[in-house]
Parts: structure tokens; sequence; C-alpha cells
């Protein structure tokens, strides 16, 4: 080639490979999900690398820690379980403050006033039973009666966050409070695991009842296992995926636009996609899921839930007599 035309070949290439976008995305949904949310978003924003990380969200921050020790902090976004967690971050200083316009199509009680995360997802938690059983409950105040006695399970909130927050918020709430759990533990409700210990117990018969993420037993419905799923009338505690943007972040017009991809409906129609409940208002629920609107959403507070978390979890042990 002559000289020339090289020279204006790469005047030309120079200038797209300076303007590319790229950013680092830290998540802990399942692979699959990851994928598949990594790909929606480049195909929405061809101009936009992504590099991301999976792993749980314990193990993420552990990560991250390091890396903020040694000054060299990776990520521009988090996508992880929960906002307990997030709010930690956002009272240090760690998370970025964005307004995104998508936001206006979401209840207050799902994002962070000021900014520093959105929710994505629901992920509630409520009451599967084995379809063997005669009575199927209609609240969580059934779990404590004397027939329950011996029969319902549930994950520990000393080892599944999302039971830690299913904790924070039946214990705040009224009529319920820390005599439930004291009535719970009377009962002999098995507590111990993560919601899949909780999900083979029922479906396997060994406890006809118990307390467990939605999607487990829904989609194991759908399938034609002998379960089911009952949204208790005083509500349901929930987790929700949040999204965040490092304060540290290089690439904040990238970690923008994903977080408003995330949120926007096409963002939340890829969540439906997945199988899980949307957290914005208006769009449609998985078949064999309630639709948004009829799910009650228990009151929670994330930054009270993380003053308490230690006190939470003694008390907790106490009650159930774990040393």
């Amino acid at each position: 080639m002559p000289r020339s035309l090289f020279l204006a070949a790469l005047a030309l290439i120079v200038p797209t490979l300076a303007s590319a976008e790229s950013l680092t995305l830290y998540t802990s949904q399942p692979n699959e999900d990851a994928q598949k949310t990594v790909d929606a978003f480049k195909a929405a924003n061809p101009g936009i690398e992504v590099n991301w990380v999976r792993d749980g969200t314990t193990k993420l921050m552990a990560r991250l820690s390091a890396e903020t020790a040694a000054g060299s902090v990776q990520p521009d976004v988090l996508l992880i379980s929960d906002t307990v967690t997030l709010e930690g971050m956002a009272q240090q200083g760690q998370l970025a403050a964005y307004k995104s316009p998508e936001a206006a199509a979401y209840d207050p009680a799902l994002y962070s006033a000021k900014g520093y995360y959105y929710s994505t997802k629901l992920i509630t938690t409520g009451i599967a039973y084995n379809t063997a059983v005669k009575e199927v409950p209609t609240s969580w105040a059934d779990l404590a009666k004397p027939e329950m006695a011996g029969k319902v399970v549930m994950p520990s909130p000393l080892y599944s966050g999302a039971a830690l927050i299913h904790l924070a918020t039946l214990t705040g709430a009224e009529g319920l409070g820390w005599d439930y759990y004291k009535a719970l533990a009377a009962n002999k409700t098995g507590a111990e695991g993560g919601n899949g210990g909780v999900f083979k117990a029922v479906a396997a018969g060994e406890k006809p009842y118990g307390v467990l993420v939605d999607y487990m037993a829904l989609r194991a419905k759908a399938e034609g296992a002998p379960v089911d799923f009952v949204f208790p009338k005083e509500g349901v505690s929930y987790v929700t995926e949040p999204v965040a943007i490092l304060a540290g972040s290089t690439h904040k017009a990238a970690a923008e636009k994903f977080v408003d991809f995330l949120l926007s409906k096409a963002g939340q129609d890829l969540v439906v996609d997945m199988g899980y409940i949307p957290a914005r208002n208006g769009v449609a629920s998985p078949a064999g899921f309630p639709a948004r609107a009829d799910i009650k959403l228990m009151a929670f507070d994330p930054a009270k839930a993380l003053a308490d978390a230690d006190a939470n979890k003694a008390r907790f042990s106490e009650i159930f007599g774990i040393q």
C-alpha cells in the first residue's frame, strides 16, 4: 500500500479507537443471566465494550476491598444481590450518585433517594409448600400455629443474605416482630443453610412448608414439581439485585448508560425473560407469577437493616439456641 494511503487509513482508524467506550462490571448474577445482560446492553449500545467478573456478593466485596486497599479498584459498576451491602458502601463514600431519568417508573422504596443504587428486579420471600399437604397457609402468622410444629423449614439469616433481610423485615413489622421468631423457635422450626436446602426439603416432602424465594418454587412448579407458593397476606420481604456506579469509575458515561439500560423498559423485559419479577412499574411479570401491582411489599429500610445486622444475628442465635 502506498504510504499516503496507509496514513490516510490510519487517520480514520485512530479516532475510532480513541472514542471507543468500555466499562468493567462485577456481578453476582448467575453466569447465564450475566451473559444475557451484557449481550443485551452491548446490542443497545454497540460502541461500548463490557468486561465482567461473576462471583458471589461476599466474594466480590472481599475482592473489591483488597483492590481498594491496594489503590487499584477495577469495576465501574456493581450489580449484586442486595441494597444493604450497597447502602454500606454509599455511607463509606464508595458509590457515585447518579439520578437516572428511568427512576420515575419505580417506587421510591426501590432506589436510593440520592441515586447511589437502583433495584433491577424483585426476588421476594414467601411460603412454599408441598402439594401433598391438606392445609395451605395464607399468612406468616400461620407458620407459628401449634399444628405447624416441626413442619416448617427456613434459611438461616446467619448464612443467607436474603434470610437476614427477611428477618429485619418481619421483626420490624407490626403484629410479627421478635415475638414471631420466638414462636417459630418454640414451634421447632428448622433454620439452617440457604434457600437451596429449603427447596429440596419441601420438594422431597421432608418438610411440608418452607420459607423460600419465589422463583425457586414457581419455576419448579411450572416444570411439574410437587410444590406451590404463597404470597402471604401481610406482604413479602424482598431482595432486588441493585445496580450502582463506583465513585472511582473512570468510565462514568458508559456506567450511567448501563444503569439506564437495566432500568429501562427493555432492560426490565430482559428481567422477565430471565424469569424474575420486574422492579419497574407497568411491566408484566413472567408466566406463573402474580402481577407486579398485586404483590404487597413489606416496609424495609436498608440503612436500618445495615445498622441492626450484627444485633439481629446475635438475637436470632440466642432465640434459636445456635452457638
